[in-house]
């Protein structure tokens, strides 16, 4: 039987995590929160509750992960023997199995528009040409299934390569690629006329916007950037050695997970503000007004080109680690069926998927509560399985697991532990259910 594999390196880890983390939270939902919230309130507010909640139960994670030494299931039944806590890694298999069936069709979205990018197939035809271009995209069926369908592919790809062939190997690749093209293109936004408009947008706070309102949502966003709530930091965090401290590592994802999204905000709200387009475009910002956006900029094409690639790496590092909790789960300790394992629930998930996909064409009438299958399934994910397996994270970590042996595996100062326990034993519980009930509040009156 083969054995379990490890992460090769610290780094190699966390560029792994930090992708997990950095997806289309970072990317494609921080700009449009931030943008429909008042900007530099809602950015002040996330960094602080990323800071403050978020990175406390990302760290829970990684001790769970890490203690357990094997999938999140089998983990959590070696650290809680004869009761139901394995449950949490069950609900992580469910909800993650959910995520990657509607979060392929937005790698399918990225993948038209990369396509088009590529054979320089943008013509603008006049206003609203974006708009319709988006519309007429995700109305189209075969052009959404079959970039679904490649997205799966090369997520199964990369994670029937194991952890240091697959995972690891290509998050090295693509994260620091992603820095380098963020690099350049906020430098490129940034000497664009007017552009000093959007950096006072993310910046300068607008204190009319300091509300409970706010607060919540950028909780909310650091809870969704940070991927947890769903054991896939730790399934991760499981492939660790012994020796890696958890501390800094932890720390590491939160700070590169703030990094990004901040470095999103400076390429798309300077270019936004100097080109004369609103801020609060929502959703439809990073699809619709940013290659607007680009078009009207020397060597457009070439940047609309670029920030495609990096949409497209960060969410592949995302969807691998969604596709790897499925997966560790799926085999548990018959390390040898990785490969095939990983095309049989790569498959699943894409025929599961199917109905998002279509939800904004052919199946766009049929409703499941008022919501597409589409909407439905980031409904159930989002505002129902993230903070209710974050909120069982916390408690299990707060309450369960043995204070000593927690200080142990941690290996950090008497301070910074006792910090971290009372705010996973007591604030973080009280802000996720704060959070979730707010969550569905919204829905209903939505």
């Amino acid at each position: 039987m083969a054995k379990r594999d490890h992460f090769a390196s610290k780094i190699g880890f966390i560029l792994a995590a930090a992708g997990s983390a950095i997806g289309l939270g970072a990317i494609w939902k921080f700009p449009y929160m931030a943008g429909t919230n008042g900007g530099s309130v809602f950015v002040l507010l996330f960094i602080i509750s990323t800071l403050l909640i978020g990175l406390p139960i990302l760290l829970a994670e990684f001790v769970i992960g890490r203690k357990g030494q094997a999938d999140a299931v089998t983990g959590l039944k070696k650290l809680a023997p004869g009761k139901k806590w394995f449950l949490i890694g069950w609900s992580g298999f469910v909800f993650s199995f959910i995520i990657l069936s509607f979060y392929s069709v937005i790698g399918g979205w990225i993948l038209s528009y990369l396509g088009r990018a590529l054979l320089f197939k943008f013509n603008n035809e006049g206003e609203g040409y974006y708009a319709d271009l988006f519309e007429s995209i995700i109305a189209n069926p075969w052009e959404i299934l079959i970039g679904q369908a490649v997205f799966m592919i090369l997520t199964i790809i990369i994670v029937r390569g194991g952890i240091k062939g697959g995972i690891e190997r290509a998050s090295r690749l693509m994260m620091p690629a992603l820095l380098i093209f963020f690099i350049v293109l906020v430098i490129r936004s940034l000497t664009l006329d007017g552009a000093w408009e959007g950096v006072k947008f993310m910046f300068v706070p607008d204190w009319t916007y300091f509300n409970a309102q706010t607060m919540l949502l950028a909780l909310g966003q650091a809870f969704f950037s940070l991927s947890v709530g769903v054991a896939g930091m730790m399934t991760y965090a499981s492939y660790l050695p012994k020796d890696q401290r958890l501390g800094n590592s932890a720390l590491s994802v939160s700070m590169l997970n703030i990094g990004i999204s901040i470095m999103a905000g400076l390429v798309i709200f300077p270019a936004v503000f100097a080109l004369g387009y609103s801020p609060n475009e929502g959703p439809g910002l990073v699809f619709i007004i940013l290659p607007a956006v680009f078009e009207q900029l020397p060597f457009g094409a070439f940047f609309m080109l670029l920030f495609f690639i990096l949409l497209l790496f960060a969410t592949l590092t995302s969807s691998i680690s969604m596709l790897e909790i499925v997966v560790s789960i799926g085999i548990k300790n018959a390390y040898d069926k990785r490969k095939s394992a990983a095309w049989i629930y790569g498959l699943m998930i894409f025929l599961v998927g199917i109905p998002s996909a279509l939800s904004f064409g052919v199946f766009s009438d049929i409703k499941i509560f008022g919501k597409t299958f589409f909407d439905s399934a980031d409904f159930i994910t989002s505002s129902i399985g993230l903070p209710l397996g974050a909120l069982m994270i916390s408690i299990f970590a707060g309450y369960v697991l043995k204070k000593d042996e927690t200080f142990t595996e941690l290996n950090i100062s008497s301070l910074s532990f006792n910090t971290w326990y009372f705010i996973v034993r007591y604030l973080a519980p009280v802000a996720i259910i704060v959070v979730f009930i707010n969550a569905l509040i919204s829905a209903i009156q939505g």
